[in-house]
């Protein structure tokens, strides 16, 4: 049976700590509803109700613009090995770029990647947990490198050329782009 929490308790900490992958769900009203996996290790609870990850330059930026236009997202975590369990954390989210005052103070709380994009920024509005019996036992092997990989065999401004030209989302919403590289 679901239940609720108007904030991220120890407990929650513990679980999330020990996850290697989460997803990521958003949706603009007039658009397609985005759900992303998430892996490298960088996710970071903040606080009782604030979560953030640094995202790397991958497929799209749907998730971007859809907070942009909407600010709602669901993130979920599942247990794969260990006793059952989904938590959801129902939140509204902003991304804060490289060249944002809020920069300087957030990046150093996440893993330096080949890649970095933005960091998203959620208030967590409700934590659910479920059940999960129904999500399959698989066990973790190792992260995969290939997108560091082709991160880093791109130079900065190759990088930033080509991701100034996406302006808009699959959706043709707009986005906001890098005005540089961190490093």
């Amino acid at each position: 049976m679901a239940e609720f929490f108007d904030k991220i308790n120890q407990e929650h900490r513990d679980f999330v700590a020990k996850q290697h992958v989460f997803f990521i769900a958003t949706a603009h009203k007039n658009g397609r509803i985005n759900l992303s996996p998430k892996g490298m290790d960088c996710f970071r609870i903040l606080s009782e109700n604030q979560v953030g990850y640094l995202d790397v330059g991958g497929s799209g930026n749907e998730t971007q613009a859809h907070l942009a236009a909407d600010g709602r997202a669901t993130i979920m975590f599942c247990a794969f090995d260990g006793p059952a369990l989904i938590m959801r954390f129902y939140t509204r989210g902003r991304a804060i770029l490289p060249q944002d005052d809020e920069w300087e103070a957030m990046s150093p709380l996440f893993p330096r990647l080949p890649g970095t994009r933005q960091i998203f920024i959620f208030e967590v509005e409700n934590v659910q947990t479920s059940c999960g019996w129904g999500v399959p036992f698989m066990d973790f092997v190792k992260d995969r490198q290939t997108l560091s990989r082709n991160h880093a065999a791109v130079n900065k401004e190759e990088r930033l050329a080509k991701i100034s030209k996406r302006t808009k989302s699959i959706d043709g919403l707009a986005l906001r782009v890098q005005s540089y590289i961190p490093d």
